[in-house]
């Protein structure tokens, strides 16, 4: 099977590997919050509070970041691949990937405000923000997939 762009053949590895990372970092984007919880429930400078913290910074140090990267990485190859920069599905795409990086980067930074014991987002808030990978992970499929 000879495939066309840059990628040729290993396009579809490419694609497989893209798509795996998403996984992982669609995961990580659905468990921070989650940890944000239950990690609210926990007395500041407790030894709870400690494991929380240790916690949030191995799945942002593992899986988050690492994820994001690479998803970037291989995300771009693939755009640049295919040349998809004037196709209205791909803009939308791109888009929300954006946003959802912004909220990745959110997120770090309220890993660290709980860090320093700053518990600025009420419980109810936390578990809101938890439906906003739900919600662009559906639109991006639906975008990728349908290509309206």
């Amino acid at each position: 099977m000879e495939l066309a762009g840059f990628l040729g053949a290993t396009m579809l590895w490419i694609k497989a590997a893209h798509i795996i990372f998403v996984i992982f970092l669609m995961a990580g984007l659905f468990m921070m919050p989650r940890f944000f919880v239950y990690h609210h429930q926990a007395p500041v400078g407790s030894d709870e509070d400690k494991k929380w913290i240790e916690r949030e910074d191995r799945l942002r140090r593992i899986i988050l970041n690492p994820s994001l990267i690479i998803v970037w990485i291989f995300g771009l190859m693939l755009a640049f691949n295919g040349d998809y920069w004037r196709e209205g599905w791909f803009i939308a795409k791109l888009l929300l990937v954006i946003a959802l990086s912004g909220y990745h980067g959110w997120m770090i930074g309220y890993f660290k405000k709980l860090k320093k014991g700053e518990r600025p987002l009420s419980e109810k808030q936390l578990r809101m923000l938890n439906e906003v990978p739900g919600v662009a992970a559906a639109i991006i499929v639906i975008l990728v997939v349908v290509r309206p």
